[in-house]
Order: structure tokens, then sequence, then C-alpha cells
């Protein structure tokens, strides 16, 4: 069986032990995956080091975007190779990956490979105390060898979200993806070495969080700086580790989204759109809504149209092409949203649809699938209302006015994403400043630019990506002062 090792200084090795990669659709093991050692995570952040002072760290700006370019030609070349490996590791329909997450990998690459060569900084002449003169400049330096640790729900749009910008900026990584999904990561090793990426630029480490490469990655004094995204528990046991060692963290954390439907909305819009934000990718992305807010003269018609959207998902094979609802990533996971199925209906919610796991009588029943669910009546301290379920799963409540809606929306210990659906604009712009989140949308969903501030507030995260925020988050910022 096919064995996913470790890269390190542009070669893979093995590790101390191996454990298993699982394909969600049915349970099987698909490979076998090798875990990093503590002694190679040094020689993967030496190597990295090493590699700043070597080829990679003389190539000026140009050239780093022109070799960015080829890696995402690379991806590009072996698109179906990604194609297949993200849906056997995630187990999400073919549709989905195939027009999301490769796609959107090689763009990664290529828009931080642009900006990085229009990046502009601040200049300023300078009166001297004595009557002369001085020009101050800034500039960006490389922070060094970064630490990238990556979630299992966008493996490898998450993965090249971070290296795309890190590597542009002249730095080196240390990648450790999730155990459930290390196999894009891997891939992507070969691309680096197709587009003439130095050895060392790019390692991966394989393996889980604490006491192993999770942990010695955080923790380890060569690291200049820690990026993650993942559950906000992680982020706040990683910024234990960094702390004696005083390492910048960039954090994209959870989030338990809400959207805001008011009675003037294209309705139909409305709908489509928010099925798309609770169900994508079986609810399994940061920034799905999971309550969801609608004036109440049409309430009932909205629940009863999400209810038979839901209804209408395939849960078919992840290859076939009218499959729109994949498994869960894991037995555990699945679990947990179970749990949370189980509490809602403790906490007297009244169940719209779904609810349990479906039968299939075939193999998917060995796998991780579950059914999409719609709940209403819960108050609004509800667990159900107020924890992050991470899962094919909504909470709808009426509201009468504007105040309340914001008031209920914002509610909340995260700060990640809102959508707000209305046909009047002056209401659009007005509510959307008011929702505390990183990101608001009006009358869509999960509709980015990739050159604009990405990022969440209170348990959603620090910091911003995206654009030139990911280029300030990855570099070093001297100001040189000449005088006159």
């Amino acid at each position: 069986m096919k064995v996913i090792q470790n890269y390190i200084d542009g070669r893979f090795v093995p590790g101390k032990r191996e454990f298993a990669d699982i394909n969600p659709a049915n349970g099987t093991v698909i490979a076998h995956v090798s875990e990093v050692t503590e002694v190679q995570v040094d020689e993967a952040v030496n190597a990295a080091r090493g590699a700043l002072q070597g080829e990679w760290g003389r190539i000026g700006i140009r050239e780093r975007a022109a070799r960015l370019h080829r890696v995402a030609d690379a991806i590009e070349k072996r698109f179906d190779c990604f194609l297949q490996a993200e849906i056997a590791d995630t187990g999400k329909p073919v549709s989905l990956a195939a027009k999301l997450d490769i796609p959107r990998a090689a763009a990664n690459f290529r828009v931080f490979a642009d900006l990085i060569k229009m990046n502009g900084l601040e200049a300023f002449h300078t009166e001297t105390p004595h009557g002369g003169n001085a020009l101050n400049y800034a500039m960006l330096k490389p922070l060094g060898v970064i630490g990238i640790i990556t979630p299992w729900n966008l493996p490898l749009l998450l993965l090249t979200w971070k290296v795309a910008p890190a590597l542009a900026c002249g730095n080196s990584v240390v990648v450790k993806p999730s155990e459930e999904t290390p196999a894009t990561a891997a891939l992507l090793a070969e691309a680096m070495q197709d587009a003439g990426i130095p050895k060392g630029v790019y390692n991966v480490i394989h393996g889980f969080g604490p006491d192993s490469a999770g942990e010695f990655l955080t923790r380890h004094s060569g690291v200049n700086a820690i990026t993650f995204t993942g559950e906000s528990r992680t982020g706040a046991a990683i910024m234990k580790s960094v702390a004696p060692t005083v390492k910048p963290v960039s954090f994209e954390l959870g989030g338990k989204n809400a959207a805001i439907v008011f009675a003037d909305c294209e309705f139909d819009a409305a709908v489509n759109g928010l099925s798309d934000a609770v169900f994508l990718n079986t609810g399994q992305v940061c920034l799905c809504a999971e309550r969801i807010y609608v004036e109440r003269s049409i309430f009932d018609q909205f629940v009863e149209a999400l209810k038979k959207k839901a209804e209408n998902l395939n849960s078919g094979w992840p290859l076939d092409q009218e499959t729109n609802l994949g498994p869960l990533i894991s037995a555990q996971h699945r679990e947990k949203v179970i749990s949370y199925y189980k509490l809602a209906t403790e906490e007297r919610a009244t169940l719209i649809t779904g609810g349990g796991v479906p039968d299939f009588g075939d193999d998917r029943d060995n796998g991780f699938y579950i059914q999409p669910t719609i709940y209403t009546g819960l108050p609004e301290s509800a667990r159900c209302v107020k924890e992050e379920i991470f899962g094919p799963v909504c909470h709808i409540a009426p509201f009468d006015s504007d105040e309340e809606a914001v008031a209920m929306a914002n509610d909340s210990k995260y700060g990640l994403a809102a959508s707000i659906w209305t046909s009047n604009l002056k209401r659009g712009h007005r509510v959307a400043r008011q929702m505390n989140v990183g990101i608001t949308w009006v009358n869509c969903w999960f509709l980015r630019d990739l050159r604009t501030p990405f990022g969440g507030a209170g348990l959603s995260g620090i910091g911003r990506e995206g654009g030139r925020h990911s280029l300030n988050f990855y570099s070093e910022l001297n100001n040189i002062c000449i005088q006159l």
C-alpha cells in the first residue's frame, strides 16, 4: 500500500511509524502516512534555514514570482492527480473539488506572484533639526522560516493560501498538514520540484498535534512565525507553545456565522445562496452559516424552501457528477456532529428535516455520511445556537426589526463572517457596518477577491490574510533613514 512520507530538504523520507489515511466515503484505508520524529522536524527547520542562505535567498523578486507561476503551471499539469488525491482524502464531491479546490490552489500562486512584483511601500522626505534633509523609506525583508499548519476541510486550497505568499516574500516553509488529509501536501512537493524551487524551501512533516509534528514545529526556536487555520482551541494551544519564543502568529479559527434575511430580499437568490452557505462541503467550511435569522413575515416560507433544498441534496459517491453532498471527514467528527443533533432534541428544538445518519445499503454505510439538518425553535442561549458544530446544519429563527436581527447575529464569541440578504442596498450597507465580523457578504456568500483582507475577530482569529495583508505578515518591515 502507498506510504505518504515526509519531505525534507528536497527528499521524501520515512518517519518513526505509520498511521492510516482513511477514505471518508467508505471507511477504507487508502494509504499509510509516515509520522515525523522530533529530530526530523529539526532537520526540516535547518533545511529551511539553509535554503534562505543559499540560492533562494539570493534570487530577486521577479525570479521568485516567475517560479511561483511555474508552481501554478505544475499544479495545473497534475490537475487530475491533485483532484483524485483531494477527493480520496476528504470525500468531497468531484464537482466541488474540480471547480474550487484545485483551480484555487493554482490561482493562489499566480495572485501572490503578481502582487509581490507590484508591492509598494512608503517613503518620506524629512527636514532635520539643523535645516538639513533626510530620506526615510521602508523595505520588506523575509521573516525567515515559517511554520504552516493547515486543516482538513480545504487541504490544498488553504495550504497554498499560506505557502504562496510566504514564498513570494522570500521565506522558506515547514508545512504540517492535517493528519486526516496528507496527500496533496506531498503532491505539492513534486510540483515544487518541477517548478525549480530549490531544496529546503518547501518541507512537509506529517503527524499529530501534542507530542508530535504540530508541537515540535510550534515550539522550535528556529521557526520565525506560525500561521494556522483550524479550531479555536488548537489556536489557543499554539499560542501557549509559541509564547516562550514570542513568534508572530496568524490564526484563522472557528466561526458560528450568522445570516440575516430580510423580507424584501430576492427570495430565490437568498434560498439558493444560503443552501450553499449551510451545506457546501457538508458544512465543513469555517465560513458556513449555522445561524439564520429571517424576518417574520417570510419565516415559514423560507424554512419550507430551505427544507426542500436540503432534502434534494444527493449524498452519492464522490466521483459521481450528480453528488453534491459528501461525507464528513471522519468517524470521530461525525460523532461530534451527531452529539449536537441529539443535544438539539434535548434542548427542545423543532426538527425540520434530517437529524440522523442515512442508510444506503452499500459501502457508503461504512463511510461518514450524515443527513443535512435544519432546526427551529431554540432560544438564543441554547448550546446548539452558541457552539460551532461544523456540519451540514443550521438553526433558523424569526426576527421583527433590524435592531433585533443585528443584536442576535452579533451575540457570539466568534466573529468570522456574516451574510445579509436584502434588495435595499442602503440597509445592506448600514447593517453590514454593524456586524462584528471580519467579512460580511451582501446578497452573496463565499465570493472572494484574493486581494482583500480575510480573517476574524474574537474566537475566530488573529490577523488578516489576503493581498498586501499576507505580504505584510510574512515580511519584516524595516525603515531606512539616509541623511542627504
